[in-house]
């Protein structure tokens, strides 16, 4: 096994398009400007509704080994940390990931994370309203690519979960 602290970005990336390709799901690489990687800022330059664009949060249980899991959901959610992650991790607390765990957990930097290639031991929590649109936009395990893929895409990959309730609507 390899220590993600010595794998670059472009490492992450590599393995996650090796993933995707296993799976032999349809899906599109989209060129990303690094410095608009980040949600909000990619949905407006690169005119993509917030409605197909999903985010990646690594969730934290306070407890002791910690506990994690990698969570999907709509851009336009939010995810409900306090209640269903932590009744589903079975903590009295959690929270995010901080950067570093992150990084650490899965080999990718915030704005990137992705839930394509990640350790199989890592539980995959998929928020349900993630499986409705035609299609969704997801990190691609660097800040440099996202990846146009069906939802279905989560019938198909390891230690995965779709939960009602994962993510509340924003405020």
């Amino acid at each position: 096994m390899t220590d993600p602290h010595n794998n670059s970005p472009d490492d992450a990336a590599a393995k996650v398009l090796t993933a995707l390709k296993a799976l032999g799901i349809e899906y599109q690489v989209m060129d990303c400007d690094p410095e608009l990687a980040d949600t909000a800022l990619f949905c407006e330059h690169y005119g993509i509704p917030p409605e197909v664009s999903a985010n990646v949060i690594i969730a934290a249980g306070k407890s002791d080994p910690r506990q994690y899991a990698a969570c999907v959901l709509l851009a336009t959610t939010r995810l409900d940390v306090n209640k269903c992650v932590r009744k589903k991790m079975g903590v009295k607390k959690c929270s995010f990931a901080s950067a570093e765990e992150t990084r650490a957990l899965t080999g990718m930097e915030i704005g990137g994370v992705t839930a394509l290639g990640l350790p199989a031991s890592l539980p995959l929590w998929i928020d349900s309203k993630i499986m409705q649109p035609d299609y969704i936009i997801l990190g691609g395990g660097s800040r440099s690519i996202k990846i146009k893929i069906s939802p279905s895409v989560f019938n198909l990959t390891p230690n995965t979960e779709v939960i009602e309730g994962l993510a509340l609507e924003a405020r």
